[in-house]
C-alpha cells in the first residue's frame, strides 16, 4: 500500500508546532542551557526531515513544493546521525526563521490536498 503524502504532512505540521510551543517565551539562552528542551526540540525537528524524507519518496511532486525540502531532510541526517556536531545557534535560527515558513507551505499543502479530494468526491 502506498504511503498517504497527507499523513506525512501531519506529521511534519504536528512536529514544527511542538517545536514553537517548546520554545515559545524562551530566548535561545534558554535553548542553550536547557538540555531537555534541546532533545525535545531535536527530536520533533527529526520527526519533520523524516517525514519530508517520506514525502519525499511517495509524493515527490509534493514536496517539490517545500522550499529547502533537500535541506530539511539534510539537517534531520545531522541530528540523527552527526549529533555531536549539531549548533545550537543554528537550530535556534531555523526554529526562529524557517520553520514558520515550512508551517505555512505545509499548511498550504494540506488545504489543497483537501481541496482536491473533495472535488474528486463530487
Amino acid at each position: 500500500m502506498p504511503h498517504d503524502p497527507r499523513k506525512s504532512l501531519h506529521d511534519m505540521l504536528k512536529a514544527a508546532r511542538l517545536v514553537l510551543t517548546f520554545t515559545a517565551g524562551r530566548i535561545q539562552a534558554d535553548y542553550n542551557q536547557d538540555e531537555f528542551l534541546r532533545a525535545a526540540v531535536e527530536r520533533e525537528l527529526e520527526i519533520v526531515g523524516e517525514g519530508l524524507n517520506r514525502l519525499l519518496k511517495a509524493a515527490p511532486n509534493i514536496a517539490d513544493q517545500i522550499s529547502e525540502h533537500r535541506a530539511i531532510i539534510q539537517f534531520r541526517n545531522v541530528l540523527a546521525h552527526g549529533y555531536d556536531i549539531v549548533d545550537d545557534a543554528l537550530v535556534w535560527g531555523i526554529i526562529e526563521v524557517k520553520l514558520p515558513i515550512l508551517i505555512a507551505e505545509v499548511e498550504s499543502l494540506l488545504n489543497s490536498l483537501s481541496d482536491a479530494s473533495t472535488d474528486a468526491e463530487r
